[in-house]
């Protein structure tokens, strides 16, 4: 499992949104060959932000109250995230925090009451508290502090302790502890003195599992019995070679741990090691990576997640009959965060697909029906209007075959071919995946087609697809995106004089990348938060990745030593050869990829005389979590590829 792909991994910079400017244009559904015009409207990047993002409250916590069923959820209804309760009879949402600048999110119901777990950060600096809401609307910041960064693990058995883990004794440790929800007051549970990352909680509340991260390759699983007084954490996984370890959870008798390794073939399985005689075997084996495993409250069902070339797969077992749980007749998409009542007669999940948003639906088990609860969608525009997403390969330039998500827009046609993007996702290790993005579904809306291509080094495609790139960033990878650009000019239906480059994060840096290293190869790039200077953004690391920091110096290289690779990978120091208009954008707030990264690059390529221009948010860090600035940020894309790149090959 990669933890490099939670380091720089894009966040959510493609969220959801209202507004209209209707004009016509023609469209085509086929992503590769031909297909008939049809006539769709064209929309401002508010019709498609207004969207509502819908998220389901933290896996560890109570989707459900203990009172009268209502379900907890994160909205950004508003423009900014904050907690809702949905009622599961009538969709009818109660707004719980009040929140106009940071973003809230929901985490868990109290095990008896109506209060609520959540939390929020300060403008994007990732530095997030656990909060109590009272069921008067009080909010109290239970893990105080400064500087310091915390994450709920989950309740105790008895639910009378909350169980935290914070970086507050040190920065780069997050120690665990026990807060009782009377008083209030912590006790320590585990101190993390070497900096391991924390995994699960067994349910009993006895175990602990912790991972240590050796290299991108090579990780390891510990154990801790946290009733035994002076204990330590035990390695359970001795091995030789590269093999990667990483946690899902425990069984809910907490008889078992349920692992991730990638011993036995090229994709994560879901494996068990039993606590009592350490004894392992497969649990779920499939041809493509295990994403999650998590059990209903009292054990009978099994919820695991299979990511199947960009999209996932869920199969809800009965434990009971070892027979996946039927389901009625459910809207097309993709299943997300199930969560299951307290009594198990109900589910709640989402579903996203590539034309639409999540919505939160439910699925009454004893009667099988099931209601969707949300509609998500702005209503000034339809799902038809979308364009469906698809799974397409081609080539590149050593012949090694290459995955990606193709948006083409419904008037793109031989006789009317369109300019086209490549986005680069984030990570270095992350994935381009099939899902609603208001962001690329504003582009394609207006006529840009847009390929997510997943470079080697991208997750999801087995291990040797992922170590391909290994300290070879820059290198081979970017030459997969500019081989993407080349597939684009290949199909009749793009204009092969109009084909530009995009992405976040690590997708920003080989933004940067291609237009310093291969400059001729794009007419333009959009680079959002993107890192320009490995040596800066590699000294520079947040105290709270020392978990994974010898992974990511394995993978990126060792900044004491390999100092000279990384200045000749990063754009700031090849400036000069950058010749094409470039658009950057940046959240003044970010801990992973400084504004000084950004500030820097665009004042060195401006000096080349080249068009560059540059949006920031003071309110933001890595990622675009209100509202209002993912509008301006998809207009700022769509107003800098009108200039630049539909009309590179007329001015050309």
């Amino acid at each position: 499992m990669r933890r490099l792909a939670k380091a720089l991994g894009t966040s959510a910079i493609i969220l959801a949104l209202a507004a209209c400017t209707p004009a016509e244009q023609s469209a085509s559904t086929d992503p590769a060959g031909e297909a008939a015009a049809t006539a769709v409207a064209q929309y401002d990047a508010a019709t498609f932000h207004e969207t509502t993002s819908f998220g389901m409250a933290s896996g560890g916590g109570h989707a459900f109250s203990a009172t009268d069923g209502r379900i907890l959820i994160s909205s950004d209804e508003t423009g900014v995230f904050n907690a809702y309760a949905v009622d599961p009879a009538t969709g009818e949402r109660e707004q719980l925090t009040t929140s106009e600048t940071n973003a809230t999110f929901a985490l868990s119901w109290f095990p008896e009451d109506d209060r609520i777990l959540v939390t929020a950060d300060g403008g994007g600096d990732e530095l997030s508290h656990i909060y109590l809401r009272e069921e008067d609307g009080r909010l109290v910041d239970l893990t105080p502090g400064e500087n310091l960064r915390a994450m709920f693990l989950g309740w105790s058995p008895d639910g009378t302790d909350m169980w935290v883990a914070t970086n507050q004794r040190d920065a780069a440790s997050f120690d665990i502890y026990e807060i009782d929800t009377v008083a209030f007051e912590a006790g320590v549970v585990f101190q993390n003195d070497d900096s391991l990352q924390i995994g699960s909680v067994s349910p009993d509340g006895r175990w602990l599992s912790l991972v240590r991260n050796r290299t991108s390759a090579d990780s390891d699983i510990l154990l801790l019995d946290l009733s035994a007084p002076g204990a330590t954490p035990q390695l359970i996984t001795e091995h030789e070679g590269n093999i990667a370890y990483g946690d899902y959870t425990f069984t809910p008798e907490s008889d078992a741990l349920v692992y991730a390794t990638n011993e036995h073939g090229e994709f994560n399985q879901a494996w068990t090691y039993d606590l009592a005689t350490g004894d392992t075997a497969p649990l779920i084996e499939a041809d493509w990576d295990v994403s999650f495993v998590s059990y209903s409250p009292s054990g009978r069902y099994r919820v695991h997640g299979i990511n199947a070339d960009a999209s996932t797969e869920v199969t809800i077992l009965d434990r009971e009959t070892g027979e996946a749980l039927p389901l009625p007749d459910l809207p097309a998409g993709e299943l997300r965060s199930v969560r299951f009542s307290r009594d198990e007669g109900q589910i709640a999940f989402l579903i996203n697909s590539s034309t639409s948003p999540s919505n939160l639906h439910m699925v009454d088990l004893t009667e099988q029906m099931q209601s969707q609860l949300t509609n998500a969608l702005n209503p000034a525009i339809s799902q038809d209007e979308m364009v469906e997403a698809s799974v397409v390969r081609f080539e590149s330039f050593d012949g090694l075959e290459i995955p990606g998500i193709m948006y083409r827009p419904h008037n793109a046609s031989a006789d009317n071919p369109v300019p086209a993007l490549v986005w680069v996702h984030g990570g270095p290790g992350g994935q381009s995946r099939v899902g609603y993005s208001a962001t690329i579904q504003h582009l394609v809306n207006h006529g840009f087609a847009v390929y997510a291509a997943n470079n080697r080094g991208s997750s999801g495609y087995g291990k040797t697809f992922f170590h391909m790139d290994d300290r070879r960033h820059g290198e081979e990878d970017l030459r997969d995106i500019v081989a993407a650009g080349h597939y684009l000019r290949s199909l009749d239906w793009v204009a092969d004089d109009q084909v530009g480059v995009i992405g976040g994060s690590y997708g920003g840096y080989i933004t940067a990348a291609a237009l310093a290293f291969h400059p001729e190869e794009f007419e333009v790039g959009i680079n959002i938060f993107g890192v320009t200077n490995w040596v800066r953004t590699l000294e520079s690391i947040p105290p709270w990745w020392e978990s994974f920091r010898e992974a990511l110096y394995d993978e990126m290289g060792d900044p004491a030593v390999d100092g000279e690779r990384h200045r000749a990978i990063s754009p700031l120091f090849h400036t000069e050869n950058i010749v094409r208009p470039m658009l950057v954008v940046q959240g003044a707030n970010d801990p992973r990829v400084l504004q000084v990264e950004s500030d820097e690059i665009v004042e060195a390529v401006r000096a080349n005389g080249v068009p560059v221009e540059y949006v920031l948010f003071p309110d933001e860090g890595h990622g675009f979590r209100r509202r209002a600035n993912r509008i301006t940020a998809s207009e700022a894309y769509l107003t800098f590829l009108e200039e630049y790149l539909r009309t590179s090959g007329a001015a050309e």
